[in-house]
């Protein structure tokens, strides 16, 4: 099979860009071809897999552990999957999202909900990042379509701009009182499947959430986490941060762009 086409640009129009900022996320059809997940899937999920330390049945997990398979940092241990996460498609649309010239990497995940597989309590990825401003975006991209029952990615529709509850972790705390908040606010909820070849990208500070997957098919899902080119870092002031600095940003002074070895420029406009 040739290579798909994963670079060449996707039509954004301004009213998608405006949407994006006002609402902290967009879902994007047809971003990828059926032929293109389908090349790309077929070494993400066997590197997934391989990677995966997570053994104990799930009746036997936390909250978290029941969520998702996660796996980071694939880019690193695999040619074919780092060429994924290079796509110029994708950097692209994440750039021009943020308002920015370019974006790096902050890094790859896997979330693979299995058969079975638990509700991904309410939270914002940013709680975990030490990034200095929020010109962070997540592109979330299945690997198959996502139906009802799968477990498809929620979002708080402008929740990006809600501060309480930035606090808290991924856990049945967060679940309850972000939920709570949320709905005491009165922030709408989308929480529609995902076509085949759908996207989406929210803002690091976006509350989201995903249901149990009550099927006996995996969610099978890549995401690539891109931060504007100019981020700095900025002092951990939780373990979750010194432990994601340790991790993505070893060789970088707080205070200085994020110019480390797992932090390069994916995509600048030229």
């Amino acid at each position: 099979m040739a290579k798909p086409d994963i670079d060449s640009p996707y039509p954004l129009t301004p009213a998608q860009i405006a949407q994006f900022r006002r609402e902290g996320f967009i879902k994007l059809k047809h971003v990828l071809t059926p032929e293109a997940i389908a090349y790309y899937a077929k070494v993400i999920t066997p590197e997934v897999f391989r990677l995966n330390t997570m053994h104990l049945p799930i009746e036997q997990r936390t909250t978290y552990d029941k969520a998702f398979l996660q796996v980071g940092n694939i880019w690193t241990k695999n040619e074919t999957v780092k060429e994924f996460c290079w796509s110029q498609r994708l950097a692209r649309l994440a750039a021009e999202l943020l308002g920015v010239g370019g974006v790096r990497m902050y890094h790859d995940q896997a979330l693979y909900k299995e058969a079975g597989g638990g509700i991904t309590p309410w939270h914002a990825d940013q709680y975990y990042w030490p990034l200095s401003s929020a010109q962070s975006v997540t592109a979330w991209i299945p690997l198959q379509a996502v139906t009802q029952e799968m477990g498809p990615l929620a979002f708080s529709i402008g929740s990006h701009q809600f501060e309480a509850g930035r606090h808290l972790a991924i856990s049945d705390e967060s679940e309850a009182h972000i939920g709570r908040s949320l709905k005491d606010q009165n922030y709408p909820l989308n929480d529609t499947p995902f076509d085949l070849g759908e996207v989406s990208f929210h803002y690091g500070w976006t509350f989201h959430r995903a249901g149990p997957n009550t099927t006996k098919t995996p969610r099978a899902v890549m995401t690539i986490i891109y931060m504007d080119e100019d981020m700095r870092l900025i002092e951990p002031n939780t373990k979750a941060r010194e432990g994601d600095r340790a991790y993505i940003a070893p060789d970088v002074e707080v205070g200085a762009v994020l110019n480390g070895k797992m932090t390069p420029v994916i995509y600048h406009a030229t």
